[in-house]
C-alpha cells in the first residue's frame, strides 16, 4: 500500500470536494465518536484539508442538507451511525461517504445476522443462541459449555457485554444487556488469543493481538486502562498470521463491507480462529486499533484517515 503523500494538491481536493466530518451522535458511544471525530478533523486539516464539522443530532438531516456536502466522513459509532441508518440518508442527498453502504452497515452491526450469515458460508463463529426472559437459563449455560458470553446485539465497545459462568449471572447478565438491546445474544466462551484485523481498501493490514489483565477486553480495557497490552507483530507464525488475515476479509467481503473496518477474532487453545463480529467505523481515539496497524503498514494517521477519504471517490 502505497503512502498518500500529505498535504495532498489542489488537483485532489478539488476532485473530494467540501468534505464533512459526521461525528458525536446520540448513541451510548457518544464521547468516544466525539475522540474520533476531533482526531480525523485534525488529521485532514493535517492533509491541507477545511472540513466542516457536524455534531450529528436531532436535526441531523437538516444539518447535513444546510452545509452543501460534496462527500461525507462518517465517524459515528453505534447506532444511528454504524447500523446503515445515516449511510441511508446520505444516499438519499446523493452525499458520497466514507465506508460500507446501508444494507452491509446494518448486517454487521446485528451480531446476530452477522453469525447466522457467516454459519451460512461456512466461516467458524462461536455456537450461540438468543436470549428471551424467559429462558432456562441452567439448560443454556449447559448447551454452551459452562462459561460464555453476553451480548447485546446492536451495540459496540463491548457494551452491555458480560461473562457468566452460572445461571444466576448469566440472567443478570440478560437484564443488563437488555437495558441496551432488545436483541441479546449469549455465546460459547472460547478461551485463548484475541486478535483484530483492520481491513483498508480490500487489503488486510497486520493483525494486533490484545492481552488484558481484565476479565475480557471490556470498554474500561478498550478506552480507559493503560495497562492493556496491543501486539504487532501478533506472535502468531506465518502460516497461521495468513490464515487470520484471510479469514477477517473474507468475514468483512461476506457481509458486503467496503472501504475500511475491523475484525474481530478469537483463537482457542489449539489456534482455530472463530469470528466475533465486524466493524464498519472503527474508533480512531488514541487507544484505537485501526491506526496502529497503519502505522505497521508504514502508514501515519494522517495518511490513514486520507485513505479511507479517498476509497468514497
Amino acid at each position: 500500500m502505497q503512502p498518500i503523500h500529505l498535504p495532498i494538491d489542489d488537483a485532489l481536493k478539488s476532485r473530494l470536494g467540501r468534505v464533512g466530518v459526521l461525528f458525536g451522535g446520540q448513541s451510548a458511544e457518544r464521547d468516544i465518536s466525539l475522540q474520533s471525530g476531533t482526531a480525523v478533523i485534525n488529521a485532514l486539516k493535517e492533509a491541507g484539508i477545511d472540513p466542516v464539522v457536524i455534531d450529528v443530532g436531532e436535526n441531523a438531516i437538516s444539518d447535513i442538507q444546510a452545509a452543501k456536502l460534496d462527500r461525507a466522513f462518517i465517524a459515528l459509532h453505534g447506532p444511528g451511525g454504524e447500523d446503515g441508518r445515516i449511510q441511508a440518508v446520505l444516499e438519499y442527498l446523493n452525499i458520497p461517504y466514507t465506508g460500507s453502504d446501508v444494507q452491509s452497515s446494518a448486517l454487521a452491526m446485528d451480531k446476530l445476522r452477522s453469525k447466522q450469515l457467516w454459519r451460512g458460508v461456512g466461516l467458524p463463529t462461536p455456537d450461540f443462541t438468543v436470549l428471551q426472559a424467559d429462558a432456562d437459563w441452567t439448560a443454556i449455560l449447559e448447551n454452551l459449555g459452562g462459561e460464555v458470553m453476553v451480548k447485546p446485539a446492536h451495540e459496540g465497545s463491548s457494551i452491555g457485554m458480560s461473562r457468566v459462568q452460572s445461571a444466576a449471572e448469566l440472567q443478570a447478565a440478560y437484564a443488563n444487556a437488555a437495558q441496551y438491546d432488545g436483541s441479546v445474544l449469549v455465546e460459547r466462551l472460547i478461551v485463548g488469543g484475541e486478535y483484530t484485523v483492520a481491513i483498508l481498501d480490500g487489503k488486510a493490514l497486520p493483525p494486533i493481538k490484545l492481552e488484558t489483565d481484565h476479565r475480557f477486553y471490556d470498554f474500561d480495557a478498550k478506552y480507559l486502562a493503560e495497562d492493556t497490552r496491543y501486539l504487532c507483530p501478533c506472535g502468531l507464525n506465518e502460516t497461521k498470521e495468513k490464515e487470520l488475515r484471510e479469514l477477517a476479509l473474507n468475514a468483512f467481503n461476506a457481509l458486503g463491507c467496503r472501504g475500511w473496518g475491523r475484525v474481530d477474532v478469537m483463537a482457542d487453545a489449539a489456534l482455530n480462529f472463530y469470528l466475533l463480529e465486524v466493524n464498519t467505523v472503527p474508533g480512531m481515539t488514541s487507544h484505537s486499533l485501526v491506526p496502529m496497524a497503519a502505522k505497521a503498514e508504514g502508514l501515519s494517521f494522517a495518511q490513514l484517515v486520507m485513505a479511507v477519504l479517498l476509497a468514497s471517490l
